[in-house]
Order: C-alpha cells, then structure tokens, then sequence
C-alpha cells in the first residue's frame, strides 16, 4: 500500500520536474529570441543609417531626409492597410458590373487629392518656400492628427471618417511635392538628383517592409489600432522634419516663375516657356503611367473570369501584382545606384520598351509574358519617374518646385486613371485589351518622340 501510494507522487513530482526544465527552456529560448530579434534590428538600424549617411549625405543632410522619409513610408503603408481593410478596396463580386462600378468610383476618388493640392496646395507652399523644414513638418502633424481622429471615427462609425480620410491622402501628397523640392537642397557633391531621388526612394521601401508586418498584426485587432501605429510613426516624422538643416528654408536667389502668361510680369518675376526637357520627360511618363493603370484594373477582372491554363486566380494575380513591385523595386535600386542616368534617354527608352512588351503579351498571351509585361511596367514607371523629378529639380527655379511637382503629379494620376478606366471598360479579351494599349502605347509614344527637344540637355 505504501509503495503503491507513493507512486503517483513520485508521477506527479516528476511530471512538474518536467513541467519546469520545458518551463526553464521555453523562457531560454524565447529570451535567446529576444535578443537574437534585438541584435539583428540593432545591426539593421545601424546598416541604414550607414547607408543613407554614404557619400556625403550626412555631411549635406540629405541622411535626415532620408530618415524621416523612411518613418513617413511607414506611416503611408499602416494607413493604407488600415483602410483597405475599412473605407476603401472593399468590391462585392469577383468580376461583375457592380464590382467594375465600384472600382470606376475609387479611380475617380482617387484624383480628388490630386485636385485639391495642385491648384491650392502647391502655390501656397511656393511662398513659404523659406520654411520648408516647417512645411513638411506641419504636414506630418497634421497627418499624425487626422490618423488619431480617424482612428476614433471608425471605431465609432462616425461619419467623420471620410473627411478624416480624405484629409490623410491630401496631406500625403503634399508632403510628396514639399519634399521633392526639398531634395535639391541637400544634395551632396557628386551625387545626382536621379540617385539621389533613387536613394530617398529605397528608404522608403525599407520604411513599408519594416511597418507593414507590425500594421499587419494590428488589422486583426481592428483598422483603428493600425491608424495609432501610423500616428506614432507621423509623431516622429514631424521631429525629424523640423530637425532637418537649416540649408533647407534657403529661398538665396529664388524668384516666381510663370508660364507664358500675358500681361505685365510682377517684380521679380522670371517670364519663360516650360523648359523643353521638363515638358518631354512630363509627356513620356504619361505612357508607363497609362499602362500601369490599365494592367492592375484589367488583369484584376480578367484573371479572375478567365484564369490561364486553369492556374488559381489568386496565384495569377499575385504573379502580376509581385511582378508589377519587383520591377519598381529594381527602378529604385537602379537608380540609388547607377552613377549616371540621362532622364531623356530614360523615358524615351521606357516607352519603346513598355510598347515592345505589351505587343509581345498580345501575341504571345501566357504566364511568363503577362509576368514580364508587369516586370516591365513597374521597373519603367520607377525610371521615368525618377527621371522626371530631377528634370523638374534642374530646369526649375526652386520657389515654384513645389507647384511643378503637383502639377506633375496630377498629370500622372490622370494617366493612371485613363489607365484604369481603360482597362474596366474594355471587354475581357486578354489579346483584344493588350493590342488596344499595345496601340495606345505605340501612337502616344510616336507622337512624343516626334517632340523630343533638338538638343539633349537634361
């Protein structure tokens, strides 16, 4: 009896000895996570701040925009997560006329920024040309702002969530023409606008990969929570904004700029023509820009309704959307790299190559093609872009870079929404839809080149 008594204690006694060496080694191994978490986001943290102080960027100060890009990316990608899974990119169906309706009614919704900070937005931060570093600072605090109010509107269902919302994006596209014109102030010698541009650019892709898995894991909790990340994020950004050199409120030589306009110029006041390179490179990103637009809206109804060689409509469009960023990824990094790039040269090239591309998927319609049709268009989009910002950077008097870059920006959010029209509209042929932009592509492009200024200066 005594010995069968003490049997279950002995169980019971080795049971919780057992219990607590797992207990012992979980608490080890999660602790050795922990720190091995730690090392890795400290040797990261300190890689990027090597990498956007090389080259004389800390010198110059560019690093400092650099960093407070990377925060602003960050907050852009929680935002953007938090309301896609709220307000926006919600469409019943899988490829009906209710869901194509819908999608017509974002792209519509999506120009409304554009619409406010080109005519409104972009001369006002031309007089205040001389406080930039307030500017952009002033426009972090109040995207920080409207994400707290935001946060608290959804969770509430207020319907002060789509002001709140609309404030957001316009804000965010402020912010994008401020620091653009920012971006010149700070160049350190030897370094171009194009790489320069590539490297604040590159920031930013590392700001969304690092914010959107911790945006991720606060979706399932609710889009709210997504938004207070983004509020911390903007809180930073707003420190490291008025933190930026002081080289960046200099307005030493600056003037108006006006374009062909009649009447008396006011005192001084700078009468020109838009600068022939600036006009061309405008043009030409009006072609990747259209095709870029015409493929996510397309291909997005298309795969869904007519899967190819029966593959899963989710995979395809993943292979598309994938393709679509790793080809802008590869513009970016091409461009924070690649000692010289000849803007003209760029965009001419990237619309020979987005026509060449979008032919060849029209004949040749299948899986690797539409695969490198999305390659192309993202690694083009990317290139021309670049391209056209240091245009606008070189050939623009500096006091009215902001007005430029909104207006620039508008006129490519047009073509992207022409694009996305385009590709609702059409019929869901796949060679039909391709050969009716491959011929888009190859009459705008021709037309463009035919334009191209007799000499190459930019």
């Amino acid at each position: 009896m005594t010995e069968d008594a003490g049997k279950p204690d002995s169980g019971a006694a080795k049971a919780a000895q057992a219990a607590g060496t797992a207990a012992r080694g979980t608490a080890r191994g999660v602790a050795a996570t922990a720190r091995g978490v730690g090392r890795f986001s400290r040797f990261t943290f300190r890689q990027a701040r090597r990498a956007a102080s090389a080259q004389g960027a800390e010198a110059s100060g560019l690093s400092r925009l650099i960093e407070m890009h990377a925060f602003n990316t960050a907050g852009d990608a929680a935002v953007a997560i938090s309301l896609a899974g709220s307000l926006f990119f919600q469409v019943p169906g899988s490829g009906g006329s209710s869901s194509r309706e819908s999608v017509a009614l974002f792209l519509g919704l999506t120009m409304l920024p554009f619409a406010i900070v080109a005519p409104l937005l972009g001369p006002f931060l031309d007089r205040v040309a001389h406080g930039r570093r307030w500017a952009i600072g002033a426009v972090m605090a109040v995207r920080a702002f409207l994400c707290w109010v935001l946060a608290g509107a959804l969770a509430k269902e207020s319907p002060a969530m789509f002001p709140a919302a609309l404030g957001v994006l316009v804000a965010s596209k402020a912010y994008g023409v401020t620091k653009a014109a920012a971006v010149p102030r700070l160049l350190p010698e030897g370094v171009t606008l194009v790489k320069a541009n590539g490297r604040v650019a590159m920031a930013g892709i590392v700001g969304v990969c690092a914010s959107a898995p911790i945006a991720g894991l606060a979706s399932m909790v609710g889009p709210q929570w997504v938004l207070r990340w983004a509020f911390l994020l903007f809180v930073v950004a707003t420190v490291l904004a008025i933190r930026l050199p002081a080289s960046v409120d200099s307005n030493v030589g600056e003037g108006t700029l006006a374009f062909r306009r009649e009447g008396k110029p006011a005192t001084g006041t700078l009468r020109m023509p838009m600068p022939a390179t600036v006009a061309y490179a405008l043009r030409a990103n009006c072609a990747p820009k259209f095709l870029y637009g015409f493929l996510l809206m397309f291909f997005a109804f298309l795969l869904q309704a007519h899967p190819l060689h029966d593959w899963s409509p989710t995979l395809l469009i993943a292979i598309v959307a994938g393709a679509a960023g790793t080809g802008n990824f590869l513009g970016v990094a091409a461009a924070s790299v690649v000692r010289n790039i000849r803007p003209a040269m760029t965009v001419s090239a990237v619309m020979v190559l987005d026509t060449a591309v979008a032919l060849l998927a029209a004949l040749f319609y299948s899986v690797p093609l539409v695969a490198l049709l999305g390659l192309v268009t993202g690694l083009g989009a990317s290139l021309a872009k670049f391209s056209l910002d240091s245009s606008i950077q070189a050939h623009i008097p500096p006091s009215v870079q902001t007005s430029a870059f909104a207006r620039s920006d508008t006129t490519l959010q047009l073509a992207w929404v022409i694009g996305g029209f385009v590709g609702i509209a059409l019929p869901l042929n796949a060679r039909l839809g391709l050969f009716v932009t491959a011929a888009v592509l190859g009459a705008w492009t021709f037309y463009v080149l035919m334009s191209r200024p007799g000499r190459r200066t930019a």
